[in-house]
């Protein structure tokens, strides 16, 4: 009795150990944001506006980094644990030699070098644009040490309020993209999301009124109600990642 209970032990320790060695790792190999505030659910094209957008990101009092910071904690911190894998540290992607001198195509060029804060010594390698060489690329260059890669982005866009003619409210949303590849580069999984702030803003003759004191409010609350509800999500899209893996 006393043999097979012992027996018993060794096959489930065994198991237990076997079932916690094959838990898989992805590397996140980007997290940034957008620092171009999208204008098309305005519907207005006008040199003016285009202007202004440019104008605000190119201002240094439009700080999202405090922003960035924030989703950055929630996700590592509060997301992660609801993934059925583990993420490898950050430093041993983002300092390792290889990452940073890894040649990604559409990389952020002189034109749109100012449209992307990264975070920390993360880069900004295009995800999802044509072809899927760079994710291909980042499967390849972790497949040693990850079973696959995550690319994490925000970004921020206006939408419309309410008003008459050419003056009326108007309020930002917050979208993120986390996308999911296996060591062959085929996407596992890919969340989509995006919540609208409780802050609103004005469009006087038809041009919002753009200057970070009234945008950063905007996009910090935007990005609070994303946060918020993105738990969910998690949950019930993460169960398909480790039959893909």
């Amino acid at each position: 009795m006393k043999l097979q209970r012992g027996v018993f032990l060794v096959v489930f320790c065994l198991l237990f150990c076997c079932a916690f060695s094959q838990k898989k790792k992805v590397a996140v190999v980007t997290f940034y944001a957008n620092k171009m505030v999208g204008i098309e659910e305005l519907g207005i094209g006008s040199e003016e506006l285009l202007k202004n957008v440019l104008d605000l990101r190119n201002n240094p009092n439009f700080n999202l980094a405090p922003i960035l910071e924030q989703y950055h904690s929630k996700f590592f911190n509060e997301y992660a644990k609801s993934f059925p894998f583990d993420l490898l540290p950050e430093s041993a992607v983002v300092d390792s030699e290889k990452y940073q001198k890894f040649e990604a195509r559409f990389e952020k060029n002189k034109y749109d070098a100012n449209n992307y804060l990264n975070y920390g010594k993360y880069r900004n390698i295009y995800e999802g644009f044509l072809g899927k060489t760079n994710e291909e690329g980042m499967a390849k260059l972790f497949a040693n040490e990850a079973d696959g890669v995550l690319f994490v982005s925000i970004d921020f866009g206006f939408e419309k309020g309410f008003g008459i003619g050419k003056t009326m409210s108007i309020k930002m949303r917050a979208f993120t993209r986390i996308v999911l590849y296996n060591k062959k580069g085929e996407k596992v999984w890919a969340i989509n999301e995006s919540e609208r702030s409780k802050k609103t803003g004005v469009m006087v003759g038809g041009i919002p009124v753009i200057n970070p004191e009234k945008i950063l409010p905007m996009c910090e609350s935007s990005l609070t109600e994303l946060m918020g509800d993105l738990q969910k999500r998690i949950d019930k899209i993460v169960s398909k990642s480790n039959a893909k893996l």
